[in-house]
């Protein structure tokens, strides 16, 4: 199976990226993993994007999709993949599209996870920190996770741990503005590409507003047998 994965920064895109990973046994591929190695391994594409990175222009797609698509080429991807984090907007899906085909690859299926722009926001800003494990899920937004209080103070819904920070860039409105600005775009930004594939290929469409496990079980029992 090889999908394409699509969700807002809030929506719990890389939490069911990892339900459909582990449902179809294929690797999860994130393009800025994919970017990070080609550099740290001085590919020819690496450095040909390191150069645009370092005068802080964009990397143009026609050195990012010959690098995805290298990825999605290698060993560990012949039973599928799962990409996310690409395209973020609908040149990027026309090239990424035309890539597939020259390359006799099928895209199985597009999943989008749906959020309204501010749903989407206040769980960004809602994110804190527990300092026993960042992997404690506490979020005063996410009525599922929200942490207990203790003595008239937030404290980990996990562990009890009174010590709960925010990430600066958890914080940062005008980075969680432009992030979306691009992502909410239907003429050319994210959501144009999603409409591209919702014309051409299965599309599974997933309500993200409820909790965590009730958008997974929704995922699961929307998603294929191969």
């Amino acid at each position: 199976m090889n999908i394409l994965i699509f969700g807002p920064n809030g929506s719990g895109k890389g939490t069911q990226g990892a339900v459909v990973q582990k449902r179809y046994g294929i690797p999860h591929i994130e393009t800025g993993v994919i970017f990070r190695d080609n550099i740290k391994n001085k590919t020819e594409l690496g450095n040909m994007a390191k150069s645009y990175i370092e005068r802080g222009d964009l990397v143009p797609d026609a050195i990012t999709v010959p690098m995805i698509l290298k990825r999605l080429q290698e060993a560990d991807c012949k039973n599928g993949w799962l990409l996310d984090g690409f395209p973020r907007n609908l040149a990027q899906a026309e090239a990424l599209w035309k890539a597939l085909e020259g390359a006799g690859m099928k895209l199985d299926d597009v999943i989008e996870i749906l959020l309204d722009r501010e749903t989407a926001k206040k769980r960004i800003m809602g994110r804190r920190l527990c300092a026993n494990d960042n992997n404690h899920p506490n979020n005063i937004y996410i009525d599922a996770i929200k942490p207990a209080e203790k003595d008239g103070k937030l404290v980990c819904r996990i562990c009890g741990c009174d010590q709960l920070t925010a990430r600066a860039d958890d914080q940062d409105e005008a980075a969680i503005d432009k992030r979306h600005g691009i992502y909410y775009d239907t003429n050319t930004g994210t959501l144009a590409a999603v409409r591209y594939f919702k014309e051409r290929v299965r599309f599974l469409e997933i309500d993200g507003t409820p909790g965590v496990r009730e958008v997974s079980s929704a995922l699961l029992a929307k998603l294929p047998h191969e």
